[in-house]
């Protein structure tokens, strides 16, 4: 692995001080990148819908393009997926990353142009690694393998091209360069499988006699395999299989309720665990400090930033600010235009500032009530339709409720816990759970992989609470009021461990 750390020694240095550059100019930089986002799709359907080529300032693009989520983004990405060409963005597109649903649709589709591919998505990769050997300058990753854990692909054809569809993390892998491949373990046939009982086991047997140095991947899964690891070798730890192992990429969910997990299987105070924010629509940040979480802000990665105020969601014709505008500590929703035909839009993420010189960012949750807590990406529209089906099915009436994630703990996989009071109880509230939980993986595409063979999410667990309980919660908050509302979903115990306490 010698040319590879002398190779990558010489990238590092290169690539430092661009980023350094972009820390110093970040407003012109950004400036710079709009225009050249809108010069590139002038001539495309897009571009000629909304007169790009006079666009001159990201005032008049404000004013000229609409803010968009992926409903309305949604009939264009079905034009490309339909096979024609030049619709929002100019070069050809034949990749489209699968992402949990919207409102109306199982699973949203969105185009990864081979800019965003080589120039957002594996250049973030990239300065992960040159971050990371700043700030591990005696690091020894490349003198053994990386793991990454990567969803399934599917192809499909549309006039005699095939095209694809699948996890990002597949794209990624599908299409990695070469010089990665080398480095990474097991070989693409067992990462990109999408049966993921056999894959954890393939994963497993692939890697136990690997020098593995570095893993990146969601916590969830990447505690399964892990887990099964350790039931392969019997070892007691995983540095007794990986002496060299060193740093865990991670993101996707928050870290937090799997650190002591995996410090327990990982013993070792010399171990890094270093975040990223790299979402389906694009590679946005990087935790750069050793002692910190949070993350760097990516600048020259072929996306144009906005910020919306959460307070200004709700209005009819919401007014975003620039990254020159943006203060500290106010959350955000995030607002993106990119080199792969996303047009202002609202990703659904929401972030507040932690520093402004340089831009630094964390992450505070999405835009809408949900429970991420394995990357299911459960949001209170799909909460709702399934249990008004399982209330239909079970003739059952429901009052209130509310959920939370219930974590890991040892070798049980993680659930979601919900308190309900019925003002008409179902007959049987073990039936009542399967069909609510049925209904729920039929909708949502990301519970449904979560929930398979309940390797990282169990079945809901339904508890039924007494008559008032949730009334008598607020009324103790002194939040009694039509504007004080039951909490629908959390991503954290705060408010479900609340009203549990009060019932005792």
């Amino acid at each position: 692995m010698a040319p590879l750390n002398s190779i990558f020694s010489i990238f590092l240095k290169k690539r430092l001080k661009q980023i350094e550059f972009f820390k110093k100019h970040p407003v012109e930089v950004q400036e710079k990148w709009l225009i050249k986002l809108i010069s590139s799709a002038k001539s495309t359907s897009w571009g000629k819908e909304y007169d790009l080529s006079s666009i001159t300032s990201s005032l008049q693009f404000k004013e000229r393009v609409p803010l968009n989520d992926y409903e309305s983004l949604k009939p264009y990405i079905n034009r490309i997926r339909g096979g024609e060409k030049n619709v929002t963005w100019p070069t050809d597109i034949q990749w489209f990353a699968k992402s949990s649903g919207t409102t109306n649709d199982r699973s949203k589709y969105i185009p990864i142009s081979k800019e965003s591919l080589n120039g957002c998505h594996f250049k973030g990769g990239k300065d992960m690694l040159a971050l990371y050997f700043q700030n591990h300058p005696d690091s020894r990753l490349f003198n053994g393998k990386a793991i990454g854990l990567g969803g399934s692909l599917t192809s499909f054809k549309v006039n005699d091209k095939i095209y694809f569809d699948g996890d990002l993390s597949a794209i990624l892998i599908q299409n990695l360069p070469f010089w990665i491949e080398y480095t990474r373990v097991p070989k693409k046939s067992i990462a990109l499988m999408g049966e993921w009982e056999s894959k954890i086991e393939k994963m497993a047997l692939a890697t136990i006699n690997s020098n593995v140095t570095s893993i990146s991947g969601v916590p969830s899964w990447t505690l399964l395999l892990l887990k099964k690891i350790l039931d392969k070798t019997g070892k007691n730890n995983i540095l007794d299989v990986w002496p060299g192992l060193e740093v865990f990429f991670h993101g996707g969910v928050n870290f937090n309720p799997y650190q002591n997990q995996f410090q327990n299987l990982i013993p070792s105070d010399e171990m890094v665990y270093m975040e990223t924010y790299n979402a389906t629509e694009g590679f946005f940040g990087i935790q750069d400090q050793i002692e910190s979480g949070e993350m760097l802000l990516m600048l020259d990665y072929g996306i144009y930033y906005e910020f919306l105020p959460i307070d200004q969601l709700e209005k009819d014709n919401p007014k975003t600010v620039s990254l020159s505008e943006v203060e500290k500590d106010v959350n955000y929703a995030m607002v993106i235009s990119t080199n792969t035909g996303l047009w202002r839009y609202l990703i659904g993420d929401t972030i507040s500032f932690t520093s402004l010189n340089p831009f630094r960012i964390q992450i505070t949750g999405r835009t809408k009530n949900f429970i991420n807590a394995v990357g299911e990406e459960l949001i209170v529209d799909n909460a709702e339709k399934a249990l008004t089906h399982a209330c239909k099915k079970c003739n059952a009436q429901i009052t209130e409720y509310t959920a939370a994630p219930i974590y890991f703990s040892g070798k049980e996989s993680a659930a979601h816990e919900w308190l309900i009071e019925f003002e008409k109880k179902p007959d049987d509230l073990a039936y009542f759970a399967e069909v609510f939980d049925n209904l729920l993986r039929s909708i949502n595409s990301d519970y449904d992989a979560k929930r398979y063979q309940d390797m990282v999410l169990r079945q809901p667990v339904i508890k039924e609470v007494p008559r008032n309980t949730f009334y008598n919660w607020l009324k103790k908050k002194g939040k009694l009021g039509g504007q004080n509302k039951v909490p629908r979903l959390s991503n954290d115990r705060k408010y479900i461990d609340e009203i549990c306490k009060s019932l005792n």
